[in-house]
């Protein structure tokens, strides 16, 4: 028996014209390759930035939204601050008059060993990844709860599903990412929204450029990784754009792992 959707005949629609996203951490790295490939999609991009007065890419990453015919607005937004999160939401939402996408993508993970890990550490990393994705989703979920249709799409971690010697408690957040996704799905259903997430291997980004410098660990990096490549922020970036499509909109409460095999020996 076939879906209705096969029935139909028409193509698959990973098209965004007409939608408003936010992405969080937007400043660079993944964050910023998310924004822009949400905009070459078609969606108008509100950019969720830590120290929005502090971020010297902003500009071209503007500049390159803009050229593609799209609105693009930087906020403050300090996801580890519940007023900044409720300020930047309420921005948004009175600039571009709802918010469609989602994409939480602010994140640390400061390598420590267990044992040395502070009190400082753990709150820190917790407050940005764990704290922060759940209230910046909650904020724009009651929204998207009144419009009853929304998609979001989490960044969770191939750390969420392996132990990685250092990042206990990275791992751990990224792992309560995963288990959110599921929860929210779950919960918000019933409003036609939809709750992903993406758990990326290590990718190539200004802020880990200096570990794949090492050449020992690129080395054993890559012997774990059956495609046997770096990760690109563009990678993440397809992914994301296709869950927020409406080519996935039978999909919720899965997490998709981009890791070129990494989890599946």
């Amino acid at each position: 028996m076939t879906s209705p959707a096969m029935s139909s005949g028409e193509p698959p629609d990973f098209r965004l014209e007409g939608q408003v996203a936010l992405v969080t951490g937007a400043a660079r790295g993944i964050g910023s390759a998310c924004a822009l490939a949400l905009a070459q999609a078609g969606a108008d991009v509100a950019l969720g930035l830590r120290a929005v007065d502090s971020a010297p890419e902003l500009p071209e990453l503007c500049e390159a939204i803009r050229a593609l015919g799209r609105r693009t607005l930087p906020l403050q937004m300090d996801v580890a601050r519940l007023p900044e999160i409720r300020g930047a939401v309420a921005r948004a939402l009175e600039a571009f008059g709802r918010i469609d996408i989602l994409v939480n993508n602010a994140g640390i993970g400061p390598p420590n060993l267990a044992e040395h890990v502070t009190e400082a550490d753990f709150d820190e990393t917790v407050a940005v990844n764990l704290k922060g994705t759940f209230f910046v989703s909650q904020e724009v979920g009651r929204s998207m709860i009144a419009n009853r249709r929304g998609r979001i799409v989490n960044l969770s971690s191939q750390a969420g599903f392996v132990g990685l010697p250092s990042e206990s408690i990275y791992c751990m957040t990224k792992a309560g990412i995963a288990h959110l996704t599921k929860c929210l799905a779950v919960e918000w259903g019933k409003y036609g929204i939809t709750v992903n997430a993406v758990a990326p291997t290590f990718i190539k980004t200004p802020g880990t450029v200096k570990w794949l410098q090492d050449e020992a660990f690129r080395d054993n990096l890559l012997a774990s990784i059956p495609l046997q490549r770096i990760g690109e922020v563009t990678d993440v970036a397809g992914a994301v754009v296709f869950l927020a499509s409406p080519a996935a909109s039978l999909i919720t409460g899965t997490t998709l792992l981009i890791d070129g095999g990494y989890t599946a020996r």
